[in-house]
């Protein structure tokens, strides 16, 4: 009986096995992830990250300037993880909208009259080549660029975000641009107020709807002229000329905008309200990307992406090198001292000890400042837990880019957990030094790192809060981080020290001589200062 009993399990099984292998795979999407399924006609909003700059790092809210916001709920923005909160984001609607599938030509967002202040706010940030960032479908807008390989082929490629406007800088005889000490002139600036949105979709009747997998944008700068007396009122996210109304001379519902057009120039010394129209263009362009692979051109889009990628693995195998050269120098050394010990007659009567048992009765006495030791070793186990982890869920593909935020968002509460450790590997090492007082070491431990990276974040961050930066953490998260901080991660780091300090130390393979051998004077190339800058220097000139 028991014989067909198991039989039968075995069919069973492979029958199970069987089914399982010719059945479809199912998969699934992470949260906050899941693509959306659009049907043509659907009106899409287009909403809008802060203005960022590479030049100053200080990322400003969108609205910081005046822009068309008609019909737009200043107070309301979108709920934010706290990732994006601690990256500086701010997210609002705006008043571009498009109805999917359907091109529209010159729509007139606003019209709006600026006064000197106002241009010289635009101007400024035009000067600090900051960009504005369109959020679509999750999809940030980017402008296309194109790159010619050494086999010839050209490469397209993506920057994200584009500029406010450009500084016309003259040229000299060789085509660079003539420095600005030489400048006899001042330079002209120029507003991009007119965009060209291309939306990439992906359709598949079979299987789903429309699916968005690209938001391009290519700016214009352009001086629009009328005739007769415009409401600018009813021209609201309308194309010119539709309906015999808002009739623009630059551009209308059956003609794009001319690249020769007059520019729209910013005079910030002009006393005059300085009219600029604000209008944009929708096209539609199927795609043959699939909405799963949508983010390898943005992640693809930095042309000094491969550079960057060159200089971490030079980075890492310099640092592997010399690690290794240093690991080989004294594993043959001290294979060299225990070749030389095996031989019968090596020590005579008198003579004196050299190499390894020189120095085995001194190897493992406790440092000066032992707690110090123990506390630095335990926030770098911590550090080097939590990045592990980290690395894993990302390599996972659990930290898309789409969710922005969960990067850091990640990474602060695994260190926030990963504390045990932390307090665990510093308790054992304190005990090790003949250390006694371990709540005293857990609760440097735990205070240490975070307290000082804490404190060097906020006089920071007060001083973004001092240049009206969007980037300033608001005093609530900062209460709520530092709740985290003295709530979750020092009891955890308390915890692991406790179970740390009850495990028996760790033994020593020689033991300690009582009294400490005389240390000789070095020469100066040996001392603490000279070794201090050279340790320094070395991995420093191997990264950069």
């Amino acid at each position: 009986f028991f014989c067909h009993s198991l039989a039968a399990m075995r069919g069973l099984l492979g029958v199970a096995l069987v089914a399982a292998a010719l059945a479809p795979a199912v998969g699934f999407y992470l949260p906050g992830v899941a693509p959306t399924d659009y049907t043509k006609g659907t009106v899409l909003n287009a909403k809008v990250e802060a203005l960022t700059s590479v030049r100053t790092q200080l990322p400003y809210e969108y609205y910081i300037l005046p822009f068309c916001n008609k019909g737009v709920n200043m107070e309301s923005q979108e709920a934010l993880n706290l990732g994006e909160v601690l990256r500086g984001s701010r997210i609002y609607d705006t008043p571009y909208t498009f109805k999917l599938g359907y091109d529209e030509t010159c729509k007139v967002l606003c019209r709006r009259s600026y006064d000197k202040a106002d241009v010289q706010a635009f101007v400024l940030m035009i000067e600090e080549e900051y960009r504005s960032h369109f959020l679509l479908d999750n999809l940030p807008t980017a402008m296309s660029v194109f790159h010619e390989t050494d086999d010839g082929e050209t490469t397209k490629a993506y920057e994200t975000g584009y500029p406010l406007g450009f500084v016309n800088i003259p040229v000299d005889e060789e085509g660079e641009e003539v420095a600005k000490e030489k400048l006899t002139d001042t330079p002209k600036i120029f507003l991009f107020n007119h965009l060209r949105f291309t939306i990439l979709y992906h359709e598949d009747p079979n299987r789903h709807g429309i699916r968005i997998v690209g938001f391009e944008v290519e700016p214009f700068s352009v001086k629009h002229k009328y005739m007769n007396q415009v409401d600018w009122k009813q021209c609201l996210n309308k194309m010119a000329g539709q309906g015999g109304n808002c009739n623009l001379l630059t551009c209308s519902k059956d003609k794009e905008v001319n690249l020769s057009a007059e520019p729209m120039l910013l005079n910030p010394d002009k006393k005059d309200p300085t009219e600029v129209i604000w209008t944009y263009d929708v096209h539609y362009k199927p795609s043959p990307i699939r909405w799963s692979t949508r983010w390898d051109a943005y992640l693809q889009s930095a042309d000094d992406a491969q550079v960057h990628w060159f200089s971490i693995l030079n980075s890492f195998m310099i640092v592997l090198f010399l690690s290794g050269l240093v690991a080989m120098i004294m594993v043959r050394t001290l294979r060299r001292d225990f070749q030389r010990y095996e031989q019968q007659d090596f020590l005579e009567e008198g003579q004196e000890e050299t190499g390894w048992k020189l120095v085995h009765g001194d190897v493992f006495r406790p440092p000066v400042m032992a707690g110090w030791l123990s506390v630095l070793t335990g926030t770098g186990v911590q550090l080097a837990v939590s990045s592990f982890i980290l690395m894993v869920f990302a390599c996972f593909g659990f930290l898309s880019p789409a969710n922005r935020g969960a990067l850091m968002q990640a990474a602060l509460f695994l260190f926030v957990f990963m504390g045990m450790f932390g307090g665990y590997t510093s308790a054992r090492l304190f005990r090790m030094f003949k250390g006694n007082r371990w709540k005293s070491n857990g609760l440097w431990t735990a205070m240490l790192y975070p307290g000082t990276v804490f404190c060097i974040f906020f006089v920071l961050n007060l001083l973004i809060w001092g240049q009206k930066s969007s980037g300033a953490v608001p005093f609530g998260t900062l209460f709520a981080l530092l709740c985290m901080w003295l709530g979750i991660s020092t009891p955890l780091v308390l915890a692991g020290a406790y179970f740390g300090f009850r495990k028996q130390p760790i033994e020593h393979p020689v033991r300690t001589n009582q009294i400490p051998r005389q240390v000789p004077q070095t020469p100066w190339f040996v001392d603490a200062p000279l070794n201090i800058i050279v340790g320094g220097g070395l991995p420093f000139g191997a990264v950069f």
